[in-house]
Formats: structure tokens, C-alpha cells, sequence
């Protein structure tokens, strides 16, 4: 094994993160691998180089050995010479990830497609719903197109009175492997393209595929207090899977019309409510419409226009089934009259002579205000 530090080789300090030592092998190998430097015999054993300081690093055990005794302690943990073997690492796909398009990596070591039953795919369906659909709950039907297994040949893909046979290639495993300098390699079979089967005799519905595309309609449940951005999962309602595979799920992604009275943060409810002037001077009751149908509300005498008004248990149901309902605020603005009659008009006017006018004040901020009131408590303790 190279002598060179482990820290050195990937330049990275002793005290790195598992991401950073990570990312810092990642780069090497991309750099460095014999794929893309065929004729560089010091780039594939600076590769290998590599490979060995991050079997020690990426171990915890390894590297704790490591970091107290150097490559005396990990000797007869991390392998070395000839008998150093990079495919006893774990999460070499996780490194990688999917860069098989670039030098084949993505089956590097084993981690390429193989043959058998696939999971399907999932689907994702976009509903809009009303905002009382919203509170209440609802159930509505919607048709999606999506990949069934055929019925004709049960999801084989070999015609009536056939079977699908192991790929001679690959012998059913969907891969073929061969040596590589001291890797071993597996990729993608290119005679079953990883399935592992070979079909001499398609079904005449899906041509071989096994699965053929149909409209179906699914009955969706919205629970009440759903909100904007939230999905809802049908599982098994996605498409089927292949060879056999269990079919994918289904996501219903939820968008909620405004409505022209609420609007909603969280489970609280807001709105507005016009109210005469006569009704916020002299006190009385005023009707505020909620999800359940119209409350009727008091409002005391001097109501200012701007106050707000809490309807406890009014606004939106939890989506998560709890009992508690959130609150509605309702704010009171208020209703100036735009045509009068001449009785109206005069008894405005003889009203407007007997209040008194009130001069304008210009409110101070929220730390004058602080200081004002000290001030008149002081004055008052003082006459």
C-alpha cells in the first residue's frame, strides 16, 4: 500500500466530514478512472491510490485505527497489495450516483440494472378544488392514463401458450460481468437490455411489453381542512410494475381556488364586514357570514372601524382529523352611506353640528408612546 497520507491523498484535512471525504473521492475517481485515461498507467494508479485512502476514511472503525497508528492499524482491516478489493466498499452507488452515462460507473462494482420484477412508476395528478371543498371534505372521481398489466398474457409479454425464456447471455441476471484492471464490472446485459428474459413469442396486445396503457378512473377522497401544496397518496395507484413488480403510487397534488370573502393562514379564517356608522356609535348587532351559515354577533357602543371581532371555533377543520377547528376573524369597517335623502342629509347634518370636532392627533411611534405614558404616570403622582 502507498505510504502517502490518506488525508494527503484526497486533500482533504484530518478533520473533514464523511461528506467531504466523500465529495474529495468522488472527484478523484472521476478524474482518474482507467475508462478515461486508457493509456495513462499513472492516472489508474493514482485511481487505486485513491480507492485505498477512502476504504479507510469512509470506515469509521478504520479510520479511528488509522488516525492513532497510522497504516499499521488498519493493515489487516483495509486491505492492501494485491489483495485490496474496492468492491467490499458499501455506497459506492451513493458516491456515484448516476454517472454510469459518463464511463459506466452506474454498474460499477454490481449496481446496474438487473433482471426481475421492477417497482412501477409513479404518477402525479394536479386537482383544483373549491374552498368549501376545502372545509368541508370531499370525494370526487378523476381519470388518469396510466401503464396496466395486460390482461391478455397477464403481464408475461409472451403470447398465449408461450413463456419468456432466460437470456443466454446473461443467464437471467440481466448483467454481464468481466475483469477490468482489478475490478470487476457489471453492466446493463445488451442482449436483454437487464431483464433477464428473452421473448421469441410477444403477446400480440402489448407486443412483449407486458403492460399496456389504459384511461382509469379513481374515486379520490379530500379530507376537510386540506390546503394548497398538500398530496394526497394512492398507494398501488400509480402504474404497474414490470415483470411481475408491484405498481407505484399515485400523488394527488392539491390547489385551492380563493374565495371572494375568506381569506386563510394556517386554520384561522379573515374577512371583512361593512357596518353602518350608526351600528359602531350606538352599539347593536351585525351579522358576519362564516363556513357553517351566518352569525349573529354584538358589537358594543363606539366600535372604531378596524376592530376585530374573534369567532372561536369558525375557521378550517384540522386536516389531520383532530376535533379543534381554528378561529375566525372577522374585521368591522366602516359602511359610509353613498346617496342620502334630504330628511337623511339633515339629520346628518344637525348631527355632524352637535358632535364635537375632533382635532387631528398624529399617533407617535411605539417607543415614544412608551415614553409618553411614563411621563403622564409621573405626572399624575405628582399632581
Amino acid at each position: 500500500m502507498s505510504k502517502r497520507d490518506c488525508y494527503e491523498i484526497l486533500g482533504v484535512s484530518r478533520s473533514a466530514s464523511d461528506g467531504e471525504i466523500k465529495s474529495a473521492y468522488r472527484k478523484l475517481a472521476m478524474q482518474y478512472h482507467p475508462d478515461r485515461n486508457p493509456n495513462d498507467e499513472t492516472a489508474e494508479e493514482k485511481f487505486k491510490e485513491a480507492a485505498q485512502a477512502y476504504a479507510i476514511l469512509a470506515d469509521t472503525e478504520k479510520r479511528s485505527l488509522y488516525d492513532r497508528f497510522g497504516y499499521a492499524g488498519v493493515s489487516s482491516t483495509a486491505g492492501g497489495g494485491a489483495g485490496f478489493d474496492p468492491s467490499t466498499f458499501r455506497g459506492f452507488e451513493d458516491i456515484f450516483g448516476n454517472l454510469g452515462d459518463i464511463f459506466g460507473l452506474g454498474d460499477l462494482f454490481g449496481g446496474g440494472r438487473r433482471g426481475g420484477p421492477q417497482r412501477g412508476a409513479d404518477l402525479r395528478y394536479d386537482l383544483e378544488i373549491t374552498f368549501e371543498e376545502s372545509a368541508t371534505g370531499a370525494e370526487t372521481t378523476i381519470q388518469i392514463p396510466r401503464q396496466e398489466s395486460c390482461d391478455t398474457c397477464k403481464g408475461s409479454g409472451a403470447a398465449s401458450g408461450s413463456a419468456p425464456t432466460p437470456c443466454p447471455q446473461c443467464r437471467g441476471q440481466g448483467q454481464v460481468r468481466f475483469q477490468q484492471g482489478f475490478f470487476t464490472v457489471a453492466r446493463t446485459c445488451p442482449q436483454c437490455r437487464g431483464v433477464g428474459r428473452i421473448i421469441s413469442n410477444p403477446c400480440s396486445a402489448c407486443r412483449g411489453n407486458g403492460r399496456v396503457t389504459r384511461e382509469r378512473k379513481i374515486t379520490v377522497k379530500i379530507p376537510a381542512g386540506i390546503s394548497t401544496g398538500q398530496q394526497l397518496r394512492l398507494q398501488g395507484e400509480g402504474e404497474a410494475g414490470a415483470a411481475g413488480g408491484p405498481p407505484g403510487h399515485l400523488y394527488v397534488l392539491i390547489h385551492v381556488r380563493e374565495h371572494e370573502f375568506f381569506r386563510r393562514d394556517g386554520q384561522n379564517l379573515f374577512c371583512e364586514i361593512p357596518v353602518n356608522f350608526t351600528t359602531l356609535t350606538l352599539g347593536g348587532e351585525i351579522q358576519v357570514p362564516t363556513l357553517d351559515g351566518v352569525e349573529t354577533v354584538k358589537i358594543s357602543e363606539g366600535t372604531q372601524t378596524g376592530a376585530t371581532l374573534r369567532l372561536r371555533g369558525k375557521g378550517m377543520p384540522d386536516v389531520g382529523g383532530g376535533s379543534a377547528k381554528g378561529d375566525l376573524f372577522a374585521t368591522v369597517q366602516v359602511q359610509t352611506p353613498r346617496k342620502l335623502t334630504k330628511e337623511q342629509r339633515r339629520l346628518v347634518e344637525l348631527l355632524a353640528k352637535e358632535l364635537p370636532q375632533e382635532k387631528f392627533r398624529p399617533r407617535p411611534r411605539e417607543d415614544e408612546q412608551d415614553e409618553r405614558n411614563l411621563f403622564d404616570r409621573v405626572k399624575d403622582m405628582f399632581g
